[in-house]
């Protein structure tokens, strides 16, 4: 377990001050400008040596994120967009951050884009946020006042903070479309290349970055890389933020170290599994787009991207769906089916078309009412539409379903047979085809 002298985010639960006095208390904004001093190739060097990966879902190596950013040209500025839509189900990590703790983020920020020598930051925060926006936008007005941020700041880096209110919509959290719905087009991917780096917000060098990748900055070059990389396995080190939701004791948000097994975490801040260890059904480890892990295999397993990678799930957003055995497992995918069918912008035609025609099948085969014939052409669709679109919607959608069929094919097939059985007892309407 983390020793709270290690934790980062010490205001997670808002017990203190989110202000500017509340966080100078617990260390922010202590002596920055001695980072800036030693210049962007040495806080580059910090990141890369920390071994951080990207908070937000994909685990790309921060720091080698950074050093991708061309030189700084008179002619296009550079730019830092952080990515506060957290629209993934289960995930409530970054909004407590931004209401309890904003100083980190905007502290963060500053170094992040001395480092990229970009003058300006916009945080595109999801659209429901309406508390946590309103503590962003109070706290980026205390650090202006204060001369910590602006045209003339203390530090002596020409640094803008924007705080951007999205719509909510699901696809905005995809970095391609967050940016042109910044620009004020319609929140769709653009197609890679030309990436971010190169051409991005405004068509200038634009990196993405997750608002916990950009928070946990500044302290790791406050305490050095290898306190950081002190923590976790090799490649997934550091600390990490869990939202820990469904048939726990008692659900949280907690930040521990990477690799922390799975039964330790839950032991440990959740209580326990409802009804004991041997009601745990299966887990969804990081977010509804990666594909569930049934109890067996997760029971003991690290909670880091390569483990969660070999078990054929992933660690995305670390929000931790817990599931014991009164679940209907079939129903919950249906369900998350439901969800990125509705969330879909349309634009790439497997996806338009895939995400409805599966949510259908998934939700016939939910009551029994398909043929088992239609499990493997349901798995196959999924194949068809992941890796086909411009962004990872479409592999979103698959995935929880290809999950489901790996691991629990025995419960579709029983409810499909009990219900030919139940069919031939008595009289029914027929069988819907597989694309009603």
């Amino acid at each position: 377990m983390l020793a709270d002298k290690d934790r980062i985010f010490t205001n997670l639960y808002g017990f203190g001050d989110w202000g500017l006095e509340g966080a100078r208390e617990r260390g922010a904004w202590d002596n920055t400008k001695a980072f800036l001093d030693k210049g962007k190739d040495w806080i580059i060097a910090e990141m890369k040596a920390s071994g951080l990966r990207g908070r937000g879902g994909a685990g790309f190596p921060t720091g080698l994120k950074w050093s991708f950013m061309p030189k700084a040209d008179p002619a296009r500025p550079s730019y830092l967009v952080v990515n506060a839509d957290e629209s993934e189900p289960g995930t409530c990590k970054d909004r407590e951050i931004m209401r309890n703790d904003p100083h980190l983020l905007i502290e963060g920020c500053l170094v992040a884009c001395f480092a990229m020598e970009a003058h300006a930051c916009y945080i595109y925060i999801r659209g429901e946020y309406i508390l946590e926006r309103e503590r962003l936008e109070a706290a980026v007005a205390q650090a202006y006042e204060a001369g910590l941020i602006g045209k003339d700041n203390v530090h002596g880096w020409p640094f803008d903070c924007y705080v951007h209110h999205g719509a909510g919509a699901y696809i905005c959290g995809e970095e391609t479309a967050l940016l042109e719905s910044l620009e004020g087009k319609k929140g769709m991917p653009r197609l890679k290349p030309p990436f971010p780096a190169n051409m991005g917000l405004y068509g200038s060098p634009t990196t993405v970055n997750n608002v916990e990748s950009i928070a946990v900055a500044p302290t790791i070059l406050r305490r050095g890389a290898a306190w950081f990389a002190g923590f976790g396995a090799k490649n997934n080190t550091g600390t990490k933020v869990f939202c820990i939701s469904g048939h726990v004791n008692k659900p949280c948000n907690v930040e521990d170290a990477m690799s922390i097994p799975f039964r330790e975490l839950i032991d440990t801040h959740c209580g326990g599994i409802r009804g004991g260890w041997d009601n745990l059904l299966a887990v969804i480890p990081g977010g509804s787009s990666v594909p569930l892990v049934p109890a067996h295999e997760i029971i003991d397993a690290p909670m880091d991207f390569d483990t969660l990678r070999n078990l054929k799930s992933g660690l995305g957003t670390a929000a931790v769906i817990v599931m014991d055995k009164s679940t209907d497992i079939v129903r919950a995918i249906a369900r998350i089916s439901y969800f990125y069918k509705h969330e879909s912008c349309g634009q790439c035609t497997p996806c338009r078309e895939g995400t409805g025609w599966m949510w259908r099948v998934i939700s016939r085969m939910a009551e029994g009412r398909a043929h088992k014939r239609e499990i493997d052409m349901l798995l196959e669709v999924t194949t068809q539409v992941e890796g086909h679109t411009i962004c990872a919607l479409g592999d979103a959608a698959a995935w929880p379903i290809q999950g489901l069929i790996r691991h629990f094919r025995p419960e579709i097939e029983k409810r499909i047979d009990a219900y030919s059985h139940k069919a031939s007892h008595e009289p029914v309407e027929a069988y819907g085809v597989a694309a009603e």
